[in-house]
């Protein structure tokens, strides 16, 4: 059934670029702090840099608790599963670190996602594997892909970059995480 790898194996790649959402599971190091699991799926904005790293682009909103969490301790776990064709769940548990805009890294890694950059990018969180593994989620049901929600691109591509910055900046749980953690740090550098 289950079976770990060192690093993302073709077959791995092909069905992880393949699934049109994806989660990303974070902690504090505090035993009573949050669990944080938020599902990802803008199409593109997902790349797999080489057999063990992974980036992801990280849109502004309302809460920053993955990018808090990373910057407390860098644990991250990011998951596909299959909603159709054969049963499969793959996970990958690693280090992440969120790239801001001010990093002298963001521009070249923004830039290999090509049309997916959009409006209220805040980071590009690049997660290093440590162990890759996949089960058989046969109890993942079947669902239909009917298409893209543009809800969040069309919101802020209605706002000017600077907008987006005062949005972010009144927003408490992107200074802090809801357990206190420092997040995105403000105010956030123009693009």
């Amino acid at each position: 059934m289950g079976k770990e790898y060192e690093r993302i194996e073709p077959r791995l790649w092909e069905f992880i670029e393949n699934q049109k959402v994806f989660f990303v599971a974070s902690a504090p190091l505090a035993g009573d702090g949050h669990v944080n699991l938020s599902p990802k799926g803008r199409q593109g904005t997902l790349r797999i840099l080489d057999d063990r790293t992974i980036a992801y682009l990280d849109f502004g909103g309302s809460h920053a608790e993955t990018i808090a969490h990373l910057r407390e301790n860098g644990r991250i776990t990011l998951m596909w599963c299959a909603f159709d064709g054969p049963p499969n769940i793959v996970r990958v548990h690693g280090r992440g670190e969120p790239v801001f805009r001010d990093d002298p890294r963001f521009a070249d890694l923004v830039e290999g996602f090509g049309e997916a950059d959009g409006p209220a990018l805040r980071a590009v969180v690049v997660v290093t594997a440590e162990l890759i593994s996949d089960t058989c989620g046969f109890a993942v049901p079947f669902m239909d892909y009917r298409s893209e929600r543009t809800l969040h691109a069309d919101y802020f591509g209605r706002k000017t970059d600077e907008e987006f910055r005062e949005y972010t900046d009144k927003k408490n749980y992107n200074k802090a995480s809801i357990d206190g953690l420092p997040a995105v740090p403000l105010p956030l550098p123009p693009r």
